[in-house]
């Protein structure tokens, strides 16, 4: 380690990751809804105003990956479904980080998150909005396929879900323009809103059709292995594009700043500190899995089926968590220029290496 870098650590990962057999498919069929979406420009020119992505830099992401990596057993049609839902969201990050983070607009986000809202409904048959945006666009036409007969149940919470998703940006812009860092306390819960983690149960299900019974989902169990697996999501997300967020987007909404401001500690510690945590974090979930689980099944009688179900579902969120690792570690989208965590002085002053985070008051 120099006193130039922080060497980026590996997390730990003990589920190997699968790829979709699908995966081939989705390279076309995503730039065919993304530009439908009005998403994409020319393959050379930077993005218009209206677009998001030039086609290259849409490709550059990977998403296709993302998707075939984190859902390894979806039929054709939940993948593409998923991936839309991917691009989406990625279309919703980068535009809000363009349009209102690095323009340091809170009342133009105010406003861009309000109408977005419109897209979220409860009902079924709610009549929505016309689009203005790309993003927008996105949500409307997903709205029209993302719950099914067999997720109906899914509607009311995922829309719930994306609505803490789009409000917790608004946050992490008004936290980044105050220059408040999180506490540590409060971030975890914070996190998951503001990385979708919520939506990731939906996901699984959607991909193998296996869900959590209903007579244990709810339990201190099922919602601490929940906890456990959303918080391994985004907390890993924030190690992994720490020198994005930080350094491009002057973005204090990041574990290892947290971890720094809140403990007082060097950048150096900082990142070590972070990556025991989401290390512990994916170990409770195994924990979990293993030991408590069993145990709750044998105590609430699940039946044989509802068994089957539960195995399908943690198999699948294994692959989801196996399939973001792998992705993380492997995306342009996060790779820093030469793998390393820079050391310079971003806007909010965050402590050169040797120096100390300031202890909050």
């Amino acid at each position: 380690m120099t006193a130039h870098a922080v060497t980026l650590p590996d997390l730990w990962m003990p589920y190997p990751v699968r790829t979709n057999p699908y995966l081939p498919t989705l390279h076309e069929a995503a730039e065919t809804w993304a530009r439908e979406m009005g998403m994409l420009d020319s393959d050379q020119a930077p993005p218009t105003g209206r677009a998001i992505w030039s086609r290259s830099r849409f490709h550059a992401m990977t998403v296709d990956r993302l998707t075939a990596w984190t859902l390894p057993d979806a039929s054709r049609t939940a993948l593409l479904l998923n991936h839309r839902f991917n691009v989406w969201a990625l279309a919703w990050d980068d535009y809000f980080a363009s349009a209102f983070k690095r323009t340091d607009d809170l009342a133009g986000a105010m406003s861009f998150t309000s109408r977005l809202h419109a897209f979220l409904p409860p009902e079924a048959d709610a009549r929505l909005p016309e689009p203005r945006n790309a993003v927008e666009r996105g949500m409307a036409a997903l709205q029209q396929h993302l719950f099914p007969a067999e997720l109906a149940h899914w509607r009311l919470e995922l829309n719930r879900a994306l609505a803490s998703y789009i409000d917790a940006g608004v946050q992490e812009l008004a936290n980044s323009r105050a220059g408040r860092v999180p506490d540590v306390i409060e971030y975890a819960q914070f996190r998951r809103e503001s990385f979708a983690a919520y939506t990731a149960p939906y996901s699984v299900e959607l991909a193998t059709g296996g869900r959590i019974p209903e007579r244990i989902r709810h339990s201190r169990t099922v919602r601490a292995l929940l906890d456990a697996f959303m918080d391994y999501m985004g907390l890993a997300n924030d190690i992994a594009s720490y020198e994005r967020e930080v350094h491009e987007e002057r973005d204090v909404n990041n574990l290892v700043v947290v971890l720094g401001a809140s403990l007082g500690i060097t950048l150096h510690e900082a990142v070590s500190a972070a990556v025991d945590l989401v290390n512990a974090r994916l170990r409770h979930f195994e924990h979990l899995r293993r030991s408590e689980l069993p145990l709750l099944v044998e105590r609430a009688g699940l039946h044989a089926g509802e068994r089957l179900e539960l195995e399908t579902w943690l198999r699948g969120a294994c692959g989801f968590l196996s399939g973001l690792h792998a992705w993380y570690t492997g995306a342009p989208r996060y790779a820093p220029a030469n793998g390393s965590f820079p050391e310079q002085r971003p806007p909010f002053s965050t402590p050169l290496a040797g120096e100390r985070y300031a202890s909050p008051p």
